[in-house]
């Protein structure tokens, strides 16, 4: 085993564990909780050997970067746009990604339904795009995200596309803030989303440093990068 590919699996044991006692803890079985490997400014190598590891879900921030990434890597992944996306980039991310965790406005959500249109129309595509609402649980414009009280409007207007499938919320705990306290509030704004629309149960939040917290208020996905990776990398060409 190389040293980096070594690197990897220790502290991927090390993060499954953290979810593991997480889940014991808030009385969870350990399978409702994916883990998304954040692979940002990392080497398609790296990516690769992930994939080796057992790793099957990787995000990724920007669409230059995860583009090329992706076709380089030919292990079977499933690819999650994390990050904020420009309407303009939306052909571009859906050509590469399974799942956009990142749609803030029903202007974006226009755009990537345009796009997968586009690519099921040219035979490049078969399904529809799975999307989460970013909520914003700060209120910050600087940092995206759906204000709270916006939530059920746009989530109306992405299901009622036949391009783009509703999986649920996505969200990052506000800087300097309880991370506890801003995953309770999203917690109950999934619950308010669920009422008019079951099938959105994927709640994407908790990181490197607040999954624990994240997994005890119901998140089915965490986003780790730096504790599985480590300090940020160079990009991958």
């Amino acid at each position: 085993m190389t040293s980096r590919k070594a690197e990897l699996a220790e502290n991927l044991a090390e993060v499954e564990e953290r979810i593991a006692a997480a889940c014991r803890a808030a009385g969870r079985a350990r399978d409702e909780v994916k883990l998304i490997a954040i692979t940002k400014t990392f080497p398609a190598s790296d990516v690769a050997l992930l994939a080796e590891l057992g790793v099957t879900d990787v995000g990724e921030n920007r669409d230059q970067e995860a583009g090329p990434k992706a076709a380089e890597v030919a292990a079977r992944l499933r690819w999650h746009m994390v990050g904020r996306l420009q309407r303009n980039k939306a052909r571009s991310v859906v050509g590469w990604a399974h799942e956009v965790q990142s749609v803030d406005s029903a202007r974006l959500a226009d755009a990537l339904a345009k796009a997968v249109h586009t690519e099921r129309y040219s035979g490049k595509r078969e399904e529809p795009l799975d999307v989460l609402i970013q909520a914003s649980l700060d209120d910050d414009p600087e940092r995206g995200g759906c204000p709270l009280a916006e939530l059920p409007a746009l989530a109306d207007r992405i299901a009622q596309s036949g391009e783009l499938r509703l999986r649920g919320l996505m969200a990052v705990a506000p800087l300097g803030a309880d991370p506890a306290a801003a995953f309770e509030r999203l917690a109950r704004a999934g619950e308010t989303l669920r009422k008019d629309h079951p099938n959105a149960a994927d709640v994407s939040a908790g990181m490197s440093h607040d999954l624990e917290q994240a997994i005890t208020h119901g998140s089915t996905s965490v986003r780790v990068g730096t504790a599985l990776l480590g300090g940020r990398g160079l990009a991958s060409p």
